[in-house]
């Protein structure tokens, strides 16, 4: 802590994220004994945080995350789909081919940008908004596989048909953006993805996790 900052909202917001990665909820005491406070000061922060909806308590007393959270998770995306665009625009002129922004939602791959190319006679619609499962399509398997990858490795994904008869897929994960997990991809109609597509997308994807930095 710095004299810069506040000590009770850094605490705060480290109760948050020690809530954000369990599925159950913790206790006071559990919460006192991660963040080397008393009690009292955890009863505290939770009253305020539940005054907000950030957290909500269930019968046992177990705080657990609460529906503030999605109203402040809104706004995210456009700032994200903002930030990414200037990427896949190049992406999807360079290749003739939709590029699109794809998020975890869930268990669901869910695309947040979408931009077509410009100069093509025909492509694939692929529409900002359109969901898939995790493991179907190049989008949500580059997410998969960006899981058990070392951080910092980045690779591309490939896939034809998994979504759309006929449409093939490149992707490759976000990497090294705190609080997004993400790829970048292109679909097209062709049967097999050229050669140089793949790199191509993996600099896309390093471009936008650059710019979300």
């Amino acid at each position: 802590m710095t004299a810069e900052t506040s000590q009770t909202l850094d605490r705060g917001l480290r109760v948050l994220k020690l809530l954000a990665d369990t599925d159950h909820g913790l206790t006071v005491t559990e919460l006192s004994n991660k963040l080397g406070v008393n009690r009292t000061v955890v009863y505290r922060l939770l009253a305020t945080l539940e005054q907000h909806t950030l957290i909500r308590r269930d019968l046992g007393g177990r705080a657990r995350v609460g529906l503030g959270v999605l109203r402040l998770g809104r706004q995210v995306h456009p700032l994200v789909r903002e930030a990414a665009l200037p990427a896949l625009r190049s992406l999807a002129e360079d290749i003739g081919a939709t590029a699109h922004l794809t998020l975890v939602d869930g268990t669901d791959a869910l695309a947040v940008a979408v931009v077509e190319p410009t100069w093509t006679d025909y492509h694939v619609a692929y529409r900002a908004g359109f969901r898939h499962p995790l493991d179907r399509g190049a989008a949500g398997r580059a997410i998969l596989a960006a899981r058990a990858k070392p951080v910092g490795e980045t690779a591309f994904t490939l896939t034809q048909g998994e979504l759309e008869a006929g449409a093939s897929g490149a992707a490759a994960a976000l990497m090294g953006v705190t609080g997004v997990e993400g790829s970048v991809g292109v679909v097209m109609l062709t049967d097999a993805v050229p050669e140089r597509v793949g790199p191509r997308v993996v600099d896309a994807a390093r471009e936008v996790a650059d710019a979300l930095r």
